[in-house]
């Protein structure tokens, strides 16, 4: 790993020559772990034991814990953090909730972490259980937590932890659309992150305290803002768009770290398949002299810890009848991979969207649209088991049905493609209609140039007038991801249908051998 390293670290000097008072900490980070305790294949899911015995396996709490302790062991100073999103996306985290997140976390010795959105899945209680059980701080500033019983004695906008004698501020960020994204309950108000993280800031130097770290899972593209619209802010360890940051990998967005002013940014994509490895060097008055760096892949060049392998195999043991039932056949992988599935058409987003409205098409169902966020993985060729589903659909969702006019479904469109540029998981992949969008447009405000919707076999345009009947998942239909539009007592709806995990089971079962594809529903102007 020390070869790895020395070969792919590029070096950022902001200033030349380093004074005798320097101070040099080492940021180990992860982010969006997603509950991946064993080892991922290429496509982000579980890895088979063919692929394991052929040494193609990434990530698992047991590389990691082998990574984090060689890692300690090159540096005189570290930490230890994570940029959120721990819950959520397989059936560990469905079985266990955030249990065996808070043991892995403690065996690892994290120093703080903040809160993702998928923290709150299920509400303020799972939380708060987590937070119970981990030794070590978990922060969000952005927020208004004050009136939520089980957070307001608890969490915590920031912390202090002093490390080779030396204090380090360490802010927390989460996503200011959490309320949209998750179920965060009606006691908690989401604020914008930049006044958020200055007001800790402020409070932190007036402490004297000169080395500030923010723990955001807010993404990429916010994680700038906040750097260049703050001040104090020495370095932000990211996380919510799962970005490959380096300075060696041609799947790169930006360099590790990305600098804006002074402020040294970095994300090590997600999954547990990297290990975020920063090298800050300070002066005396905690400015930041040098930032070097390279996220560390988990791959099988990393031993697996074989106490911790032992611990994740008897934990997984209730789970693995479920997981290991074969389902169906794929006749070719199917891409269900975010970068692509959040801002086109994609595989993956045509067979959940297929699934979920021929499983109600016989109720005069004519239109389906599910959000790309609820798309988590890939799935390879050949045998499909049942866990590989589950791994791509973790949520539990169950399939809604409801009333809409032509005009609401155009305004739901609207919202999905508003935020591509961000990469976010409103993005509509859909069945029964075809739709054009126009990327130039402003957000909100005529992207959607035609829609079509499907009336025996043809297309026709789409009336606004007209009432259609709909399918998608409960979670959007009762506005998440920005689908206000979906919401209401109005709609004639039922959302309490079968879960679509098991919809998509089904689905792929009767088609034989799934071949997945592309068929031009969604064109881009």
């Amino acid at each position: 790993m020390m070869s790895r390293l020395l070969a792919s670290v590029t070096a950022l000097t902001l200033t030349a020559g380093v004074a005798a008072a320097d101070y040099t900490l080492t940021i180990l980070h992860t982010n969006d772990f997603h509950a991946r305790f064993e080892p991922i294949n290429k496509y982000d899911s579980g890895c088979g034991a063919e692929d394991a015995a052929e040494g193609k396996c990434f990530g698992g709490s047991a590389r990691l814990v082998t990574a984090i302790a060689e890692a300690r062991a090159r540096s005189n100073n570290s930490i230890l953090v994570d940029g959120g999103d721990q819950f959520q996306g397989t059936l560990f985290y469905t079985y266990y909730k955030g249990q065996l997140a808070a043991e892995m976390m403690n065996k690892m010795g994290y120093d703080a972490m903040t809160v993702g959105n998928h923290e709150f899945d299920d509400g303020p209680e799972v939380l708060r259980g987590f937070m119970d059980a981990v030794n070590f701080p978990v922060l969000m500033s952005n927020a208004d937590f004050s009136a939520e019983p089980l957070l307001a004695d608890k969490l915590l906008k920031s912390t202090v932890i002093e490390r080779g004698g030396e204090k380090l501020g360490l802010i927390g960020l989460t996503p200011q659309d959490t309320d949209e994204l998750a179920s965060p309950g009606p006691n908690i108000v989401f604020s914008d992150p930049v006044p958020a993280v200055q007001g800790e800031v402020d409070r932190l130097t007036a402490q004297g305290i000169n080395k500030i770290i923010v723990l955001s899972h807010s993404g990429y593209f916010v994680d700038q803002i906040v750097a260049a619209g703050t001040t104090g802010v020495d370095v932000i360890v990211g996380g919510h768009s799962n970005t490959l940051l380096s300075n060696t990998s041609d799947r790169a967005v930006g360099p590790y770290p990305t600098m804006v002013g002074n402020t040294a940014i970095v994300q090590a994509y997600a999954y547990g398949k990297f290990l975020g490895e920063l090298n800050v060097t300070f002066d005396d008055a905690g400015d930041v002299v040098t930032a070097i760096g390279e996220p560390l892949i988990m791959d099988a060049g990393v031993s697996e810890d074989e106490s911790t392998l032992a611990r994740i195999a008897e934990m997984a043991a209730p789970l693995n009848e479920i997981r290991e039932k074969v389902v169906a056949q794929a006749a070719a992988p199917i891409g269900g991979d975010r970068d692509v599935c959040r801002v086109q058409e994609c595989d993956m987003g045509n067979l959940v969207a297929d699934a979920m409205l021929d499983r109600v098409k016989d109720q005069g169902v004519s239109i389906a649209i599910a959000n790309s966020g609820g798309l988590r993985a890939s799935i390879d060729a050949g045998e499909i088991t049942m866990g590989e589903v589950l791994t791509v659909l973790p949520f539990q969702n169950t399939l809604s049905t409801f009333e809409i006019n032509g005009a609401g479904v155009i305004a739901a469109l609207e919202n999905g493609v508003s935020q591509v540029e961000e990469v976010k998981g409103r993005f509509p992949q859909v069945a029964g209609i075809k739709f054009t969008w126009n990327p130039a447009a402003s957000p909100m405000d005529g992207r959607i140039t035609e829609v079509l919707v499907a009336e025996g076999d043809a297309f026709v345009p789409i009336d606004p007038a007209k009432t259609y009947k709909v399918v998608t998942n409960n979670y959007v239909r009762n506005g998440g991801d920005g689908y206000d539009m979906f919401k209401g007592d109005d709609k004639n709806a039922y959302d309490y249908g079968p879960d679509l995990a098991d919809v998509t089971a089904e689905y792929l079962a009767a088609q034989g051998p799934y071949t997945p594809y592309t068929d031009g529903r969604i064109a881009r102007k």
